[in-house]
């Protein structure tokens, strides 16, 4: 009989993140004239346990039991095989996937919110601010700081914000304050506002505010915390791939033969994959995609460069690959995909050829989500279509050549709270967009004159 759902036991949920940092050689952040930045220089950004976690080269860290406790409402989840559209596609490919829409906020971001937030609370904080591009996060952390007993201020990309509103409502719910972004609240969204008082806003300038909010508070009780990007956030995420190994293993499935996820930031992607990548670093013949917007295709198309992670430049310059700081992506429905830069270490990961990135426009991505819908059952995130578009194409692949391969993705979030996105899909009001050269080049003049990472 076909495994559809294959569960772990409460007892089996990994005690330990794998973290890829102590694999990849990461290029240290580095200030204007291309010094080393120390963990002092993020002390008023961050909580230094945090940022412990972000410079640490131990390749496994220990979950603490009180996170674990919180993460036992939803995890381990489901490892899914998909089936249905297996059958539609008459594929001989076997589709898994790692259904993250279980969880409370419904998507990956709350393995992560959860322990910014108990780090943060550990430190003594009491208020944390951050940014959100689709909403999944700002809802997240909404949740795990409810949860903790913190407060929670969100700047949500403008665009987002309008187009989203059940997002804000989930993130109120949860006792977050959520503001449109850029806003007249800071610095930076007053200066974003003045030259541009139409701007859709940006990842970017969300965060510039987010931080901007935190090392302005004189009492010193306001940290930053980053959904994405991050070393730590990917250490946090990797529970993703660390139970799905195990689930494999419970079924007798070999090792998949491929790993897809979509890519913004890279936290749903590496994830799931970071474990893979070990595994192909120590031998295995494994294809790992991650996949990102045509209209925002930060490792198809950026140069890894040292780059701010916000368009305030407050952040440290990081090796990765990037758009430009100042990279305004046009308002597509797949808010969380609409981030300049990529996570370094996923960015390392890909200048070392471990991965293979690929970028998709958004109709072919709905028209995933469709075919999804309509076979699986379920309605996936926009973000999470650009994943399903690959795991498709991989499969009609599979058949063409007649090989059994096993296919594995992650399910980062469900769309039931971004339907208007169909909605505008199933009428024709939606249209691709590939992001022109000279846009490009124009974004990318600013950090011309920046550091350069070391050529290995």
């Amino acid at each position: 009989m076909i495994s559809r759902k294959i569960m772990l036991n409460e007892s089996d949920i990994p005690r330990q993140w794998f973290n890829l940092g102590a694999e990849l050689k990461v290029q240290p952040p580095v200030d204007m004239d291309g010094n080393p930045i120390g963990p002092d220089a993020l002390a008023k950004i961050f909580p230094m346990n945090l940022i412990e976690q972000e410079m640490s080269t131990e390749r496994w860290i220990d979950i603490p039991e009180e996170i674990l406790e919180i993460l036992y409402r939803w995890r381990p989840s489901p490892l899914r095989r998909a089936t249905y559209l297996e059958k539609y596609l008459k594929t001989p490919a076997r589709i898994y996937y790692k259904d993250e829409s279980v969880s409370p906020a419904g998507s990956h971001k709350p393995n992560s919110a959860v322990a910014q937030a108990w780090y943060n609370k550990q430190f003594g904080i009491k208020n944390i601010t951050t940014e959100t591009g689709a909403g999944q996060w700002g809802a997240a952390l909404s949740f795990a700081c409810k949860l903790l007993g913190l407060q929670c201020k969100i700047y949500m990309v403008r665009v987002s914000y309008e187009q989203k509103p059940a997002q804000r409502n989930l993130m109120n719910i949860w006792g977050g304050n959520c503001v449109p972004s850029p806003s007249m609240e800071t610095k930076v969204g007053r200066a974003i506002l003045a030259k541009n008082p139409e701007t859709p806003g940006s990842l970017g300038i969300a965060i510039g505010e987010a931080i901007e909010a935190a090392v302005s508070d004189e009492t010193g009780k306001t940290r930053y915390a980053l959904g994405s990007v991050l070393n730590h956030v990917m250490l946090h995420q990797t529970i993703i791939g660390l139970e799905a190994k195990k689930q494999l293993g419970s079924i007798n499935e070999k090792t998949p033969d491929i790993v897809i996820g979509c890519a913004g930031g890279g936290s749903n992607f590496a994830g799931l994959s970071f474990p893979f990548v070990y595994d192909k670093m120590n031998g295995d013949d494994i294809q790992i995609i991650p996949v990102e917007p045509d209209a925002c295709p930060t490792i198809t198309r950026g140069p890894f460069a040292y780059d701010y992670g916000d368009t305030g430049k407050q952040t440290p310059l990081l090796a990765m690959y990037t758009l430009g700081h100042a990279f305004v992506p046009q308002p597509i429905h797949a808010g969380g995909l609409r981030y300049h830069g990529m996570s370094p270490l996923v960015s390392q990961a890909v200048k070392e050829g471990l991965l293979e990135p690929r970028s998709y426009n958004q109709l072919k991505c709905y028209e995933s989500a469709m075919l999804w819908a309509t076979t699986e059952g379920t309605v996936c995130a926009p973000e999470t279509s650009h994943a399903i578009a690959a795991v498709i194409d991989e499969a009609v692949k599979a058949r063409e050549e007649q090989k059994e391969k096993v296919i594995m993705f992650c399910y980062s979030g469900h769309g039931l709270l971004d339907l208007s996105g169909y909605d505008k899909y199933l009428k024709g009001g939606l249209s691709n967009y590939r992001l022109p050269d000279e846009d490009l080049n124009s974004s990318l003049n600013e950090i011309e004159d920046y550091p350069k990472p070391s050529v290995s």
